[in-house]
């Protein structure tokens, strides 16, 4: 089989040649030379490389355009580039997703809409554009979330106190988002009332619409306090028969059939409230902990159902010793233009014997300029676990109270001395 991969998260995330056989395949990686540098040298397999200055769709277009060649399945596991790759089957024509498919997974107004219509709660929304032309007016009068709906990582997503105070500073120039400032992206962004109480994720595995695997987390902090620059994290929890039907009909609405999977919701007034859904792997540490407590590597098997391989029956059986594992990461973005110099009061948790992984960036390395829960990147991630999900999270919640990150502002290189 001819494969083409539209490469973008770092190999290590995926470790693509557990669920593709590079010998008895021919794997094509697509992808920036910061991308594809994190190939093993030794794995059989072509790298074309691409300037990642437009889409990897328009990319790849022109690429394929100079130099034609057929490909039996194309794939990304790239939240950035899975409509990329929907695109690209359709226009060659192979088998996969389509592009109508994948963007009711992308976009968060359609999947919204396409959940209410299945008859699970969602909480009540507008596409911002509406809201304008309503003069503000919304169906809820309490605080209210900004954000654009194909958006990730909590990135230029704001909390305001009322529906009216979102119209104001959109009209006026002043969210703070520089598009949405100057002018334009208006209808890229969405407007939906806040709803309070934990939040959840569901990770799992998905082949013809059957659930195969399924964990459950609750996480501690949010995305959008971890975008502003607080540490969060999340613990393992049970999954109750209600609960494993509800995730399932959410995926049904929006038509996610094969594939991993990351699906949130809120417990709000005892009800769990449908947030958003991605046909991709969580990220942090999701995949680890999975693994951990299923014996099953997501991506690994999400692989094998892109290739049309039948994965039911021959899944892993969870550990014996069943623990309950939670991730944990602390932010560095927040401080762009400094260096790490440390962590106060880690000492503790560091050497916690319920410490599975600990990444911490070494003393004098650039904090990074762009939120990231990569391990290497940001200023510290790992895995923990505990005999209870009651443990786990205690653990979690401790070691963010105890830290406080040391960092100094970075000094310019010297300029070289050219000989006179």
């Amino acid at each position: 089989m001819k494969i083409l991969v539209l490469h973008r998260v770092p190999y290590f995330k995926i470790e693509y040649h557990r669920g593709i056989s590079h010998d008895r395949h021919e794997v094509t990686y697509y992808g920036t030379d910061q991308a594809l540098a994190t190939l093993p040298p030794d794995l059989r397999c072509e790298r074309v490389s691409r300037a990642g200055s437009r889409s990897a769709f328009d990319e790849a277009r022109d690429w394929l355009a100079d130099a034609p060649r057929d490909f039996d399945r194309i794939i990304s596991v790239s939240e950035y580039e899975l409509l990329d790759a929907a695109r690209l089957r359709k226009y060659l024509g192979v088998p996969g997703a389509p592009v109508e498919q994948v963007l009711l997974a992308r976009d968060k107004v359609l999947m919204k809409q396409a959940v209410d219509d299945a008859g699970l709660r969602v909480p009540r929304f507008l596409p911002l554009r509406r809201f304008l032309g309503q003069n503000g007016h919304a169906p809820w009068t309490g605080r209210t979330v900004l954000k654009p709906h194909r958006g990730a990582s909590s990135e230029d997503v704001l909390v305001f106190d009322t529906p009216a105070r979102v119209a104001t500073a959109v009209t006026n120039g002043r969210t703070g988002v520089a598009r949405l400032d100057a002018g334009s992206g208006v209808d890229d962004f969405e407007v939906e009332e806040f709803l309070s109480g934990p939040i959840r994720h569901f990770d799992g595995l998905v082949q013809g619409g059957q659930v195969l695997v399924l964990s459950a987390s609750e996480y501690v902090g949010t995305c959008l306090e971890y975008a502003q620059g607080r540490p969060m994290g999340s613990f393992q929890v049970g999954v109750s028969d209600p609960t494993r039907a509800w995730v399932s009909r959410a995926l049904d609405a929006v038509g996610i059939e094969d594939g991993s999977f990351h699906l949130e919701g809120i417990v709000h007034d005892d009800e769990l409230v449908f947030l958003e859904v991605g046909n991709r792997v969580g990220g942090a540490d999701v995949v680890s902990t999975v693994e951990l407590a299923t014996g099953v590597h997501l991506p690994s098997y999400e692989l094998r159902t892109l290739l049309g391989e039948p994965i039911a029956g021959t899944l892993p059986e969870p550990p014996a010793d069943r623990r309950w594992y939670g991730w944990f990461v602390h932010p560095g973005h927040h401080l762009t233009g400094r260096d790490y110099r440390g962590l106060d009061g880690a000492e503790a948790f560091r050497a916690s014997p319920r410490v599975v992984t600990w990444n911490e960036l070494p003393s004098g390395a650039p904090l990074p300029d762009h939120i990231t829960y990569q391990a290497g990147e940001t200023v510290l991630a790992g895995v923990v676990a505990g005999e209870t999900p009651e443990d786990t999270r205690d653990w979690i919640r401790d070691l963010f109270h105890s830290l406080s990150v040391r960092a100094r502002p970075s000094v310019p290189a010297a300029p070289e001395q050219v000989p006179a």
